[in-house]
């Protein structure tokens, strides 16, 4: 049971450190059309946000090194990642579909949030 939630943790921390790295290195204006500035605020949120994110791994990989020690906050871990997938299920209804990896994306978010909850608790 371990194992797998460190496996779990190990993958988010990965998705945390690629996409939270590649964010803030981009900014707003990687997103924008071409010649379109980005608004101050929406660049600096984003990366205020994207280095969360990237903050993040670092947590998911301490918890996956210290799955014995850490018990309950497994379950808070378990939360944060399905509300990322379910953040981009909100996204995906208010604005529309942003393709099939972000699809993908959501739904293994889900999934992973939903199974580091359960494993804890058969734990």
């Amino acid at each position: 049971m371990e194992l797998s939630i460190q496996i779990i943790l190990g993958a988010v921390a990965v998705i945390c450190f690629l996409g939270g790295t590649n964010i803030f290195l981009k900014g707003a204006k990687y997103f924008l059309p071409d010649g379109t500035p980005p608004q101050v605020v929406l660049d600096n949120l984003l990366r205020f946000l994207s280095g969360i994110y990237l903050g993040l791994g670092f947590l998911f990989a301490w918890a996956s090194l210290n799955v014995l020690k850490i018990n309950e906050l497994v379950y808070f871990l378990g939360v944060v990642v399905a509300f990322s997938g379910l953040g981009r299920l909100y996204s995906r209804i208010k604005v529309g579909p942003g393709g099939k990896y972000l699809h993908f994306i959501m739904i293994l978010e889900i999934i992973l949030g939903i199974a580091l909850i359960l494993l804890q608790y058969l734990r």
